[in-house]
């Protein structure tokens, strides 16, 4: 069986084999990243696929690590950041501008949510897709996906504040959501 940096290898010479290996590898783990961002199934299976074909069409990018034991956390790193951006411009396109409330940054207090961590992978997917889209955008990004705050003001031209705004609501609303489930949760039991 073939190893990753062989897929890879082949993929670099055009092998459709190979392209197939890692779409089929890959597919779900991509579709993860997309859902994150865009809710409707149709438009993230289509995202899923553009995504695979920048991954193709810019494998030469790709930097294979020093340490060949870190070549399936850095493609996939790799390939998430692709998809991650893919979503962000289809989501960009559906809306000619996004709207930035006058708040200050200083009108928003920071907090800390322990309890998010507490809870499992599913239990915080479902709560974030409650969050208002833009909110759910800019926590990804920063939260999951590691973009800094300049860098998600540049890709959704949106002031720098704003983008730290928009995540101190999310994960405000976060912690909101997550005090109701709570709440429920020892109602029903």
């Amino acid at each position: 069986m073939l190893g990753l940096e062989d897929i890879i290898a082949g993929c670099l010479k055009n092998d459709n084999k190979s392209k197939e290996m890692i779409y089929k590898s890959f597919y779900g783990y991509l579709m993860g990243v997309i859902l994150r961002y865009v809710n409707d199934r149709n438009d993230s299976e289509e995202l899923v696929n553009d995504s695979f074909i920048k991954i193709f069409k810019g494998i030469t990018q790709f930097s294979f690590p020093k340490d060949d034991t870190e070549l399936q956390k850095a493609f996939k790193g790799w390939i998430a950041r692709i998809s991650s951006r893919t979503a962000i411009d289809f989501l960009r396109t559906k809306k000619t501008y996004m709207y930035v409330d006058d708040i200050g940054e200083d009108q928003q207090p920071l907090t800390r949510i322990d309890a998010v961590s507490q809870l499992n992978v599913q239990d915080i997917l479902k709560l974030l897709n409650k969050l208002p889209e833009t909110h759910r955008i800019i926590f990804n990004m920063y939260e999951i996906e590691g973009f800094s705050h300049d860098e998600i003001s540049k890709m959704l031209n949106i002031p720098e504040s704003s983008s730290r705004v928009y995540l101190t609501r999310a994960k405000n609303k976060l912690r909101d959501l997550y005090s109701k489930t709570l709440i429920n949760s020892y109602a029903t039991n």
